[in-house]
């Protein structure tokens, strides 16, 4: 394949991220963003905002008509238990993706219409779907399951699918990178810390855990999501309090969180407000820190042997303070870190641990454009070698092949919308 450029797509409900990346040495030769899709001063449609990222591209010389391009890819935020690996956009895929709607209502239809529209202005090339739950797909069925009627699960796709999956992917190999360890060596627990904020526990690079489950909202406390809650909470709001499910969904998902705690989400402002002695500011970081630390210690236990940390997003890789908080007195897991490295603002992948530590706890900046990006190069390239083969069997060896699960009915689950 002589074309090696990537057009990177994150086709959002009212936006357009992208970004166009150079295979050969991975630089990035443009990006941007189209906004305020179908709203008043903004750009109409998809279709409008994928021709605004064209002319723009264009006016640097560096148009969707250029040879060079050898594949768009294109964020997915579901592929439920379908898909597990990135996927050669055809028509029975994006059947798929559509069937996948319900559990993804606010995303997945976003991200259909960026695949159509982009398979119109260029429907020579391939396009490449990327999953946010496929890295996730490795996890065993003890891990992955909830505890409740079977039957009733299989029939609506209720089980852990797990979201950030091209972060998580990304920064544990890129932890091994900065060891010098092949990933199939190495046991790594991902801490990815932004206004959405997860963890997954990776083993020999496979990931076996991971805390957000059906729908972004489980786990961490996050900007504006409660994370883990007691299921009852919502029962006692709709019979006590007389909430219906579109006003919990919103207050879990949009009032919650550190936002809820303090009345604010980003976490420079609680830092400043805690400096000047604000008690809610310090009890919205003392929960957010409490609940990391019940994360990191659970997957100690899940993968038994840790032997690397990563912390990456935009809290992870810049909050000092959370960092070392989320890890104070973890010495008995192995787990120190260092004040000085800890404390020195850096723009690569560094560790921060002490010399003492016997776990290795890095901060490795996330790049999940850089990773659809490979991913789906690597998939245009093993597309054009094998005749219109959808798989390689010559990928990337640190990137294990998937064993789904057998699935569900999960295209029937009518769950409520979330935000990764």
């Amino acid at each position: 394949m002589t074309a090696s450029r990537v057009l990177v797509l994150n086709s959002g409900s009212s936006s357009v991220k992208y970004q166009l990346l150079q295979m050969a040495d991975e630089s990035r030769l443009a990006s941007g963003v189209v906004e305020r899709i179908g709203e008043e001063g903004g750009v109409a449609d998809h279709t409008e905002a994928l021709r605004k990222v064209s002319a723009e591209l264009a006016g640097r010389g560096l148009g969707l008509d250029s040879p060079e391009l050898a594949a768009v890819g294109h964020r997915v935020v579901h592929g439920g238990t379908r898909f597990t690996e990135p996927t050669l956009v055809t028509d029975d895929v994006l059947a798929g993706i559509e069937q996948l709607v319900p559990l993804a209502p606010l995303h997945n239809p976003a991200n259909l219409t960026g695949i159509k529209v982009a398979r119109e202005l260029r429907p020579d090339l391939p396009q490449v779907a990327v999953f946010d739950t496929a890295f996730h797909a490795t996890i065993p069925e003890a891990a992955a399951r909830y505890a409740i009627d079977t039957a009733t699960a299989d029939r609506y796709g209720i089980r852990r699918y797990g979201f950030h999956g091209t972060s998580h992917a990304y920064v544990s190999r890129a932890t091994a990178d900065l060891l010098g360890e092949d990933p199939a060596d190495l046991n790594v627990i991902v801490l990815h810390l932004g206004n959405g904020a997860s963890a997954s526990a990776v083993r020999g690079g496979v990931c076996v855990d991971t805390s957000m489950g059906l729908t972004p909202l489980e786990g961490l406390v996050m900007g504006t999501r409660s994370g883990d809650i007691d299921p009852a909470v919502i029962i006692h709001l709709a019979r006590t309090g007389g909430l219906g499910t579109d006003e919990i969904d919103d207050l879990l998902n949009k009032r919650s969180g550190l936002l809820g705690l303090c009345g604010a989400n980003d976490m420079r402002e609680i830092g400043r407000r805690m400096a000047e002695d604000d008690p809610r500011a310090q009890l919205a970081f003392d929960v957010y820190v409490h609940r990391l630390r019940r994360y990191v210690g659970a997957f100690t236990a899940v993968l038994g042997r840790v032997d690397a940390l990563a912390f990456t997003a935009g809290v992870g890789e810049n909050s000092a303070a959370v960092r070392a908080a989320a890890l104070r007195d973890l010495d008995g897991l192995g787990m120190v870190v260092d004040p000085v490295r800890n404390a020195v603002r850096g723009s690569g992948a560094r560790l921060i641990s002490a010399a003492s530590s016997r776990v290795a706890i890095a901060v490795v900046p996330t790049d999940e454009e850089l990773e659809i990006a490979r991913d789906a190069y690597a998939l245009a390239r093993d597309t054009e070698a094998s005749a219109g083969h959808t798989r390689s069997s010559a990928r990337d060896p640190h990137r294990p092949t998937r064993d789904p699960h057998p699935p569900a009915s999960d295209q029937q689950a009518p769950t409520p919308g979330a935000h990764p």
